[in-house]
C-alpha cells in the first residue's frame, strides 16, 4: 500500500498548525470560529491566542459565577417540617419572616472602614441606656467577624462591667495608667472582660470619686487607645451632656443612639437632648441618630406610636424594644434567655446603626 502524502504546513513551529491545502475553507473557519468579542479563534481544533481585547482574569473564577446556587433550607416552622419529612426533596424555602431576618443580619454586618465609635446617650437615668449599649454590643459581636468593645464612660460609677462575665478587676483607670505598655491586642485583653458573644467590656471604677476625676482628655486617650485594636467602640455615657467626660465622648463619636422609656417625660428629655446637640455643634450626629424606645409594654396610657412618629422626624431611624424580664433584672445578661421578639428588636437596632457606617 502506498503511503499517503502528508500535508504541507506553514512552518516548523507548533504555533500555526494550519494546512495549506484547504483552499477557501481557511477563510470559512476564520469567520465561523472567531469569538463574537474578538477573543480566541479555533483553527482545525486548535485555539489560537486571543486578539488582546479580552479582559478576563483569574479573578473571574468566583463562587457566585461558577457554582450552582443551592436552595436554602427553611430554618423552622411548617416549612422545616415538610423539608425534614421529605428528606430535603420538598423545599418551600425560608419563610418571609426568615428572609426579613436574614436581610437585617446582612445590614448589621455592614463594612466598617477603620474604627467606628457609637455613643449611647440619655439625659434621664433608668431608661435602659446601659442595657442598650450592652445588647447592641452583644448583637454586633455575635454577628460580625471584627472586634467589638464597649467602654463604660459613666462618671457616676457605671454598671456596664457587672453585666458581663468578670475576667479581670482592671478598669478604665488601670487602662490609662498602663497606656504606654499596651502595644498589641494581647496586651489590651488584660483590661477587658469578654462575654460569650465575643463582646469585650472596659469597666469603670466602683468609686465615683475616681470616675468623676476622669475628664474629657482622659476619655479621649482611652478611645484613641481602643481605636488601635477594635473596629467598633460602643460608649456608655453618663446622664449629663455638660459633664467633661460626656463632652469628650460626643466630640469623638461618629454616631449616637438616643435612648428613652415609653413615657412623656423621658421622650421630652430625649428630644431636648437632640435640641442641645443641634445647638452645640453636633447637627450631623442628630441627623444620623438612631432613637430607641426601650422596655415597651403592650398596655399603658402613652401612645408610643406618636412618640415614634415624633422621632422619625428628627432621627434617621426609630426602633421600639419590648420589655423583657431577663433584662429588667439588671444582672449578667445571657442572650439566649431573651425572648425572640426582644432579640429581633435589638437586631433591628444593630441594622439601623450599621446603615450609618457609610454616612
Amino acid at each position: 500500500m502506498s503511503q499517503q502524502p502528508r500535508p504541507a504546513w506553514t512552518g516548523g513551529s507548533e504555533e500555526a498548525l494550519v494546512p495549506l491545502d484547504r483552499g477557501d475553507q481557511g477563510s470559512e473557519h476564520t469567520e465561523h470560529d472567531r469569538a463574537p468579542d474578538g477573543g480566541a479563534v479555533r483553527h482545525g481544533g486548535v485555539t489560537a491566542p486571543a486578539s488582546g481585547r479580552s479582559t478576563a482574569t483569574a479573578a473571574d473564577f468566583t463562587a457566585e459565577r461558577y457554582l450552582r446556587r443551592e436552595s436554602i433550607a427553611p430554618r423552622d416552622g411548617w416549612r422545616r417540617l415538610v423539608y425534614w419529612l421529605s428528606g430535603g426533596r420538598v423545599n418551600f424555602g425560608p419563610s418571609p419572616a426568615e428572609v426579613a431576618e436574614r436581610a437585617l443580619i446582612a445590614r448589621a454586618k455592614g463594612r466598617v472602614a477603620g474604627c467606628r465609635s457609637i455613643a449611647v446617650i440619655s439625659r434621664k437615668g433608668g431608661v435602659g441606656k446601659t442595657t442598650t449599649t450592652l445588647m447592641l454590643g452583644h448583637t454586633f459581636a455575635s454577628l460580625r467577624g471584627d472586634r467589638v468593645v464597649a467602654l463604660d464612660g459613666n462618671p457616676d460609677a457605671g454598671s456596664l462591667g457587672y453585666r458581663v462575665r468578670k475576667e479581670t478587676a482592671a478598669t478604665v483607670t488601670n487602662l490609662l495608667a498602663d497606656e504606654q505598655e499596651i502595644i498589641r491586642y494581647a496586651d489590651i485583653r488584660a483590661y477587658t472582660n469578654q462575654a460569650s458573644t465575643r463582646l469585650e467590656v472596659v469597666a469603670s471604677d466602683d468609686d465615683p470619686r475616681i470616675t468623676t476625676a476622669l475628664g474629657e482628655e482622659d476619655y479621649r486617650r482611652a478611645i484613641a487607645l481602643l481605636e488601635r485594636h477594635y473596629n467598633l467602640i460602643l460608649l456608655d455615657t453618663g446622664t449629663g451632656v455638660l459633664e467633661s467626660a460626656t463632652k469628650g465622648i460626643l466630640q469623638l463619636a461618629d454616631q449616637i443612639v438616643v435612648v428613652m422609656s415609653p413615657s412623656l417625660d423621658s421622650a421630652r428629655t430625649a428630644s431636648s437632648t437632640l435640641d442641645w446637640l443641634n445647638e452645640n455643634g453636633h447637627p450631623e450626629l442628630v441627623r444620623n441618630a438612631v432613637a430607641v424606645i426601650n422596655a415597651v409594654r403592650e398596655e399603658g396610657l402613652v401612645e408610643v406610636g406618636k412618640i415614634e412618629d415624633h422621632f422619625h422626624g428628627r432621627c434617621r431611624a426609630v426602633v421600639q424594644v419590648p420589655w423583657d424580664a431577663h433584662l429588667s433584672a439588671g444582672a449578667e445578661t445571657q442572650v439566649e434567655r431573651l425572648r425572640p421578639v426582644t432579640r429581633r428588636a435589638y437586631l433591628e437596632v444593630a441594622a439601623a446603626v450599621a446603615d450609618g457606617f457609610t454616612a
